[in-house]
């Protein structure tokens, strides 16, 4: 009852989805260099810093594995470069011209950033391409989405996105009926229909078979390159099948960066989250 309530809520016909307001002017040069930087980035709660000092650049295209113990700065982190927590000093860059800081949360999806939370937040009353339809970038009411007819190019890439995170076949089931791990793939397909430049996906294997981590592994290598992804995840065995480039966090700033061979050789790194 409590989906179906949010439901209704959302589908008041004067109402969009926040990721849908047109903005203008919302087009960073992503096809290039570094797609993504923070750079001396500061954050307290309290008197507490979560965020010290950090600095960290990621290229356009790539799979970056954020790895760290509990408290590191992770999800504050991700709260930054979203737009819902403000630093207190330093700058985030999206592309080469974008200055994300002062941008609304909306702002920032519609720009080309999404991010995906540890726990599933699909529709389960809708079917599987309700959801992804639901997602789907374009400047229209929630209540116009269920009455509108999709063109062929809307068709075609909900069809490409079901064959992406291989749900093709349930497409008419209910999102409900769908394992923890196929919903966390419906979630990524419904970032997908937004056409996202970059991925933050926040600790995809949790709770997942071994079956459901392989597949996770295939689908999160595809889509770099295409994408930018950005992946924090504290099973160590599901980073070393992805891991590209690895920045390990701690107190709030990078500890170590570079190849899994690497941090994992890292003495600082050993002594403060991987152990003996």
């Amino acid at each position: 009852m409590k989906q179906l309530d949010t439901l209704r809520e959302i589908m008041r016909p004067d109402e969009v989805f926040p990721f849908v307001h047109s903005q203008k002017g919302l087009e960073p040069i992503t096809d290039r260099g570094v797609i993504l930087s923070l750079e001396g980035v500061n954050k307290s709660f309290d008197g507490f810093k979560a965020i010290n000092d950090l600095n960290m650049a990621i290229d356009a295209g790539e799979l970056r594995c954020i790895i760290g113990p509990n408290g590191a700065g992770k999800t504050t982190m991700m709260d930054i470069i979203t737009g819902k927590t403000v630093p207190d000093t330093g700058r985030v860059r999206f592309g080469q011209t974008m200055n994300l800081l002062g941008m609304s949360e909306p702002e920032i999806a519609q720009a080309g950033i999404g991010r995906k939370f540890q726990k599933p937040t699909v529709f389960e009353c809708l079917t599987v391409a309700e959801n992804l339809e639901l997602a789907m970038h374009g400047d229209k009411s929630v209540w116009a989405t269920f009455r509108a007819t999709l063109s062929g190019e809307q068709q075609d890439h909900l069809d490409k996105v079901l064959t992406t995170i291989g749900l093709q076949e349930g497409a008419k089931g209910q999102a409900g009926s769908l394992s923890h791990g196929q919903k966390q793939w419906l979630e990524i397909g419904m970032l997908l229909m937004q056409r996202p430049h970059v991925l933050l996906v926040d600790e995809p294997a949790a709770g997942m078979t071994h079956q459901e981590m392989d597949k996770t592994t295939e689908l999160l290598n595809a889509l770099a390159g295409d994408h930018t992804v950005v992946v924090v995840e504290h099973d160590m065995d599901f980073v070393r099948s992805i891991a590209r480039r690895v920045t390990v966090l701690h107190q709030g700033h990078v500890l170590a960066e570079g190849t899994m061979d690497d941090v994992q050789q890292d003495q600082r790194v050993i002594e403060v989250y991987l152990g003996e």
